[in-house]
């Protein structure tokens, strides 16, 4: 059985996964009021024993001892983390089509490196129509299908133990998670210690329980795809509208490159909401937030979010750095995918060691266990002229600052 009630584990969201659990140290109140939570988690057995991280010597509160590597997703899915079917309502009400829609594919992916010490950390996007290696010999594809891969080949075994309905769905989803984390991985070059997931309608319940999220547009839009219907200049957002705001990607210039810098702006403006409107010290909207993971979020079974918010006490959203992987095109012609997006492996991979190793987060001591090294020193980073980082083809995205297309 891969559910379990934990009431210990409370998260955030994919991309928001990080942002919400980075901030969870504020006052002894969050930590009484967490702590007695009976809430239901849904959890999976995704990460495998050699790259789980033991951090049970590690005093509450204390710093975290070991650099980690969380992949954070946002599946496509017409399910909740429970595997049963969304209401048709909620998917109009999200733009999302029918329950027969989506594909279980990941629209984001977002691979999170927090050093030692727990006090920064680097959100590195990549692409979904990126063009790699799929793990499990699927060949090469998109990167957004290695989900909706190894779910849909798990299928037929899991259907022969005699699963079926929601079940099913959940184990498969597994499954899927597994195929997402190897192929992850294989491309960046990390080992990947964690993850989280996030489901359409649960985007939609977190940015509601925080309040909404201020974001800022260069020129009004309108996609009848999406939803997106927005004047130019800053807005706050929330619920459908900030579902609409990360997900449209047609009728803007570089598509999905610009999608992604959306998704980076409305994470930075959701670690700025929470620090500063002690979303965590409100009785009210911790109850929200709490309410909206439950039946949203799927965790990797094992990690205990509560402690590591605890190691993360010292981060503000100013040492959450964001930026994209190096493309080289956006219109690759493939055999069978259509176009996507070029991507070189080993420059994306030199790409990533100098992200997380620039001057402000030096790399020291010999690789850990999962090949993940220790950090001295943390800050914000930005890679340095000149680096390999900076010589390949990158989308400005602007670091998650200032107004998006």
């Amino acid at each position: 059985m891969l559910l379990s009630s934990r009431g210990r584990r409370i998260g955030g969201r994919v991309a928001l996964g990080v942002v919400s659990t980075v901030v969870l140290g504020a006052t002894g109140y969050l930590w009484t009021q967490l702590s007695s939570l009976d809430a239901g988690i849904v959890t999976a057995d995704v990460i495998p024993p050699a790259a789980q991280l033991d951090n049970d010597d590690t005093p509450p509160g204390e710093p975290l001892k070991t650099a980690q590597n969380i992949l954070l997703v946002g599946i496509d899915a017409r399910t909740d983390a429970y595997g049963n079917p969304l209401p048709q309502n909620v998917l109009d009400a999200l733009h999302a089509g029918s329950g027969d829609d989506g594909g279980d594919t990941t629209d984001t992916m977002i691979v999170v490196h927090i050093p030692a010490g727990g006090a920064a950390a680097t959100a590195i996007s990549i692409p979904r129509d990126s063009y790699v290696d799929i793990a499990g010999g699927y060949g090469k594809h998109k990167i957004n299908s290695a989900y909706s891969r190894g779910k849909n080949a798990s299928m037929s075994g899991l259907r022969a133990q005699g699963l079926s309905g929601a079940q099913l769905e959940v184990a498969a989803n597994a499954a899927g998670a597994r195929t997402a984390i190897q192929t992850a991985e294989k491309f960046t070059g990390l080992t990947i210690n964690h993850y989280a997931a996030i489901n359409l309608a649960g985007f939609d319940a977190l940015s509601q329980a925080v309040g909404g999220v201020e974001v800022c547009l260069k020129a009004p839009v309108h996609d009848s795809y999406s939803g997106a219907d927005f004047p130019a200049g800053t807005q706050t957002l929330s619920g459908a509208q900030a579902l609409a705001f990360v997900r449209q990607r047609h009728g803007l210039q570089n598509g999905d490159l610009d999608r992604i810098a959306r998704q980076q702006a409305f994470l930075s403006g959701m670690a700025k909401t929470v620090l500063n409107a002690g979303t965590f010290t409100d009785p009210s909207r911790l109850s929200a937030l709490v309410g909206a993971v439950q039946g949203s979020v799927v965790l990797d079974k094992g990690w205990d979010i509560l402690s590591f918010a605890q190691q993360l006490r010292g981060m503000t959203s100013g040492a959450i750095a964001f930026v994209t992987i190096p493309v080289q095109s956006l219109s690759l012609q493939t055999p069978y995918d259509g176009d996507a997006v070029k991507v070189d492996p080993a420059q994306v991979q030199q790409f990533v060691r100098t992200a997380i190793s620039t001057p402000a987060v030096r790399a020291s001591g010999d690789d850990t266990t999962g090949g993940v090294k220790p950090v001295a020193a943390t800050g914000t980073k930005t890679p340095a002229p000149g680096s390999a980082a900076t010589d390949a083809k990158q989308p400005a995205t602007g670091t998650a600052a200032g107004c998006v297309n």
